[in-house]
């Protein structure tokens, strides 16, 4: 079987969309429609306020690998226009002609292929749609979920965590670890670290103790100020932070480890293809690491993350990983994989089946998920429907 095209466009919103809609009236709006959250551009006053602000409003990315036979398999990723462009005038037309279940040989020839204008950032997005399209057409022509492809379930269910400042739903929702987003950052002064103590004691005291609580702080921090917070933070027993820092930065990820060796830290879904997650696992520098499936080069990326991060007794945990079936399916299958997060937007008193991003995806029930059985990632669309997503 040839692949005889591939096709990418960009995508209309999916999955927990802010004011949208949903049959049940939520009780209050969600956390996410007006947080501030500390992150890069904080130090920058028209800015500060909403990530959205900065971030450029681009779409989301579709890719379609459709083979001789007609058969077809559907990939995400994001960034819209470049991330398209690459595909469709560039890695895509690469493979055209190849046999399409040589997905190995595909993502060593994209990598390979981007690596003049680097293999990361953008050209590891759009690698990433053309990967996990690989792996769903595989999936759909032999009948088989993903995760079977790749081995099998390596859990019944698969325990999970809530992300998001809506605690009190998250525990309503059977969950038993949630993760802030930190609202306060270098940009903010000294009263940024009581401040952000003041949000943690309270949701301590809301979870109580046997609740594992983490912190996120989303690349807005330098290796002072995070050292200074983690150390009043110290009595509320956080599982991890993360992201503290500068995703490309490693000599501060060297220097935050030698000065927090008490801490366990995470990081990883700003870093893409193996090799950054190659240099922190070698050097300990975390203790989790986070690839995001959809940015760091698709299913086979993050195979391989998860093969160097187990060699070196790391753990992983995708980046959003149930929040999609693709990120749930590679989860299933690989057994350093403990957590999945579940990232929540929708409002408190919303179910979340009505937020989900994709036709029959699983959701958590009571903080787990079970695996999907539908053939390559589940993702019950036609392709009139996925096509009809265009935006």
């Amino acid at each position: 079987m040839k692949i005889r095209e591939i096709r990418a466009f960009p995508l209309r919103a999916t999955g927990q969309p802010y004011g949208v809609k949903t049959a049940t009236t939520p009780r209050r709006k969600p956390w996410v429609a007006d947080a501030e959250v500390a992150n890069p551009m904080s130090r920058f006053p028209r800015y500060k306020a909403l990530r959205a602000s900065w971030q450029g409003g681009l779409p989301g990315v579709g890719c379609l690998v459709i083979a001789d036979d007609g058969s077809f398999g559907f990939g995400t990723s994001r960034y819209g226009t470049p991330v398209v462009s690459l595909i469709n005038d560039h890695l895509g037309k690469l493979l055209v002609g190849e046999e399409a279940f040589a997905i190995e040989k595909h993502y060593d020839m994209l990598t390979r292929a981007s690596s003049q204008y680097g293999s990361g950032g953008l050209a590891a997005y759009a690698t990433s749609a053309i990967d996990l399209a690989l792996w769903d057409l595989k999936g759909k022509v032999l009948g088989l979920p993903v995760y079977q492809l790749a081995g099998g379930a390596t859990q019944d269910s698969l325990p999970c965590y809530a992300t998001g400042n809506d605690t009190d739903w998250h525990m309503e929702l059977g969950f038993t670890a949630t993760k802030l987003a930190c609202p306060y950052g270098p940009a903010d002064g000294l009263a940024a670290l009581e401040k952000n103590e003041a949000l943690v004691a309270e949701t301590r005291e809301l979870i109580g103790p046997h609740v594992d609580l983490m912190l996120d702080c989303w690349m807005a921090f330098d290796v002072e100020f995070a050292v200074r917070l983690a150390e009043r933070l110290r009595p509320y027993g956080l599982r991890w932070m993360e992201d503290c820092l500068n995703p490309d930065d490693l000599g501060s990820h060297r220097a935050l480890r030698q000065r927090l060796p008490w801490q366990p830290l995470a990081t990883g879904e700003h870093w893409y293809t193996a090799l950054p997650f190659m240099t922190a696992a070698s050097e300990r520098l975390v203790d989790i690491v986070q690839p995001d499936i959809h940015w760091a080069g698709g299913f086979t990326a993050c195979r391989r993350i998860a093969h160097v991060a187990e060699a070196a007794g790391i753990s992983m945990i995708l980046h959003a990983g149930m929040n999609t079936p693709w990120g749930q399916h590679f989860s299933f299958a690989t057994a350093n994989v403990e957590w999945g997060e579940f990232f929540i937007g929708g409002g408190p008193g919303v179910p979340l089946g009505e937020v989900a991003g994709w036709p029959n995806m699983p959701v958590p029930v009571n903080g787990r998920i079970a695996p999907s059985d539908a053939p390559g990632f589940g993702v019950e669309l036609t392709l009139d429907e996925i096509e009809a997503m265009a935006g």
